[in-house]
């Protein structure tokens, strides 16, 4: 990949239903039902709202053969109606499920770590070639199989290796028909991830498209930010070929959220290019947090910052000389304004030389991260170690659009181990206040994972297996505990995913049946099946005793 000039990967073609993916197709949007598969009327009305708010592919949960089964009731009725879009089921545990759903929807989603005889997979790419069913490989971290984790342990090369032996399985085959995906909450593992896989993938001359998701986001800001930063650092790179933003909201709700997300990328497509030379030490993979000096709290060890209203440096970057500004709150600091094309021998001579100088990068260019990582590159060259302040300036009327583009690029430069702090301006103060910039700001920090400073949900976004109401629920965990710091709570709708998904997670609250609620610290189950009206009470009690912060 070229770090600072967008292009997309060039993956294979992957046909599922009349909707083919990967290659020079479009990047797909996605989303997955939330009501029971067995209510035929319900499954097909909500697949209608989906499908009417943008969605191209639409998943439904099967837990078992029943399930299963009924997909092709569900397809059948939406074709009588006059929707012909693809339906995948989404398979775990039971291999037998997935056969018997290949043969009634366009794709099918199977977790390897849910096969234990990797040689049972054979049999069901016979069935989905005979078929024409595509089929996806969707690795989640915390869903790993027991080989996988006793030889790799729950890491970025253990999830890549899960993917990787199904891939090759795929390959001896000769079965094309299949979509990647490798999730996690945690966007930093995440992107890491799916970048390790990408040049394994490569090693082997295998070119199979990607599905993109950030697993348990959560909701309302924090939900959509913290999928912009790991969607959005990916396609940047160029890599996914469909994605699927998981909000902890109603379906329909999400594909607005991840149409801005793609447009805000795909309008990179053709941009003038950005001409910059790439650190030798630097790996994207691993990348390391960039050494800079402390200049008063900024830079060093400390962690990034949020400026607001620090100075004035509209139109800064049409100036023939950079500028430099002072503040009445640093007053002992030079804030010097730059863009990638000040940044000329003289210039980072000074940088390297007036320890009292801190850069803060501007860029009128439509593709922000590949300037702002020119730039990083070229003082990495050069050993300058003065602190970096990344400050863009939006214009959108949608606020939605604010936090998206600015999650996607000040959270792409911050997990590539680039930034002292930031800066997020609005040209118009009525639409974008600075309390809801700072807000935007924090968020983004937390959701790069460089700086926490309020209480994380690892919330699921509610499928067909969900036990309880999960928004209601969500919305009670978070009116008593929203007010806490560096803490994170897991809220997920059933056991599938929600003890391994929310394995970072301090505290959990899952469901373990129907009306019944099961909670965990950390990876170990507390309280059993106690009674869903009790569950939020018994889950603050939990964090009381467990901890002092409620003191």
């Amino acid at each position: 990949m070229d770090f600072f000039n967008y292009s997309r990967r060039r993956t294979s073609v992957v046909s599922i239903g009349n909707t083919p993916l990967g290659g020079n197709n479009p990047i797909r949007i996605q989303s997955m039902a939330t009501v029971s598969t067995m209510e035929t009327n319900c499954a097909v009305n909500q697949a209608i709202r989906m499908i009417n708010a943008g969605a191209e592919y639409v998943r439904f949960t099967a837990q078992g053969e029943r399930e299963a089964l009924q997909l092709r009731n569900i397809r059948q009725a939406l074709t009588v109606q006059g929707y012909d879009t693809p339906l995948v089921a989404d398979v775990h545990f039971n291999p037998k499920v997935a056969d018997k759903a290949a043969v009634c929807v366009e794709k099918v989603r199977i977790n390897p770590g849910n096969y234990v005889d990797i040689a049972r997979f054979i049999p069901f790419l016979k069935i989905c070639r005979k078929n024409n069913t595509a089929i996806r490989i969707g690795v989640n971290h915390g869903s790993l199989s027991e080989r996988i984790v006793n030889r790799y342990g729950d890491s970025p090369e253990g999830m890549v290796e899960s993917c990787m032996e199904f891939l090759r399985l795929c390959v001896e085959e000769k079965f094309e028909q299949a979509v990647i995906s490798i999730k996690a909450s945690n966007t930093v593992m995440m992107i890491r991830t799916v970048r390790l896989l990408v040049r394994t993938m490569e090693a082997e001359n295998m070119h199979f498209p990607l599905h993109l998701g950030v697993t348990e986001a959560g909701d309302g800001e924090d939900g959509r930010i913290k999928s912009a930063v790991g969607i959005g650092a990916l396609l940047i790179d160029g890599y996914g070929d469909t994605i699927r933003v998981s909000l902890s909201e109603e379906p329909e709700v999400e594909m607005p959220v991840a149409r801005k997300i793609v447009q805000y990328i795909t309008a990179l497509t053709h941009h003038p290019p950005i001409h910059a030379v790439t650190s030798p030490n630097y790996d994207l993979i691993y990348p390391v947090r960039r050494k800079s000096r402390p200049v008063n709290g900024i830079g060093g060890d400390n962690p990034p910052v949020v400026l607001s209203g620090l100075i004035d440096l509209r139109h800064c970057e049409e100036r023939s000389n950079p500028a430099i500004h002072a503040s009445r709150h640093y007053p002992d600091v030079k804030f010097f304004s730059l863009t990638y094309k000040d940044l000329n021998d003289t210039i980072i001579h000074r940088l390297k030389t007036d320890k009292n100088t801190i850069a803060i990068f501007n860029s009128s260019h439509i593709h922000y991260v590949g300037e702002a990582r020119a730039f990083m590159h070229r003082l990495l060259i050069s050993n300058c170690d003065a602190p970096v302040i990344f400050r863009r300036e939006y214009v959108d009327t949608d606020i939605e659009a604010v936090q998206i583009k600015a999650a996607i690029d000040f959270g792409t430069l911050l997990t590539d181990g680039f930034g002292d702090g930031i800066i997020m301006c609005h040209k118009n103060e009525a639409i974008c206040d600075a309390g809801m910039l700072d807000n935007c700001m924090y968020s983004i920090l937390q959701a790069a994972r460089v700086r926490f400073s309020k209480t994380e949900y690892i919330s699921c976004p509610g499928c067909g297996r969900t036990l309880f109401d999960l928004q209601k629920t969500i919305a009670q965990i978070k009116a008593a505990t929203s007010h806490l710091k560096d803490l994170k709570i897991g809220i997920m709708g059933c056991i599938v995913n929600g003890p391994g998904e929310m394995a970072d997670a301090d505290y959990g609250y899952v469901g373990a049946g129907r009306g019944r609620i099961s909670l965990y610290k950390g990876k170990t189950c507390i309280l059993k099946n106690i009674p869903e009206e009790e569950a939020v009470t018994q889950l603050l009690n939990l964090i009381k005793k467990q901890t002092s912060i409620f003191i």
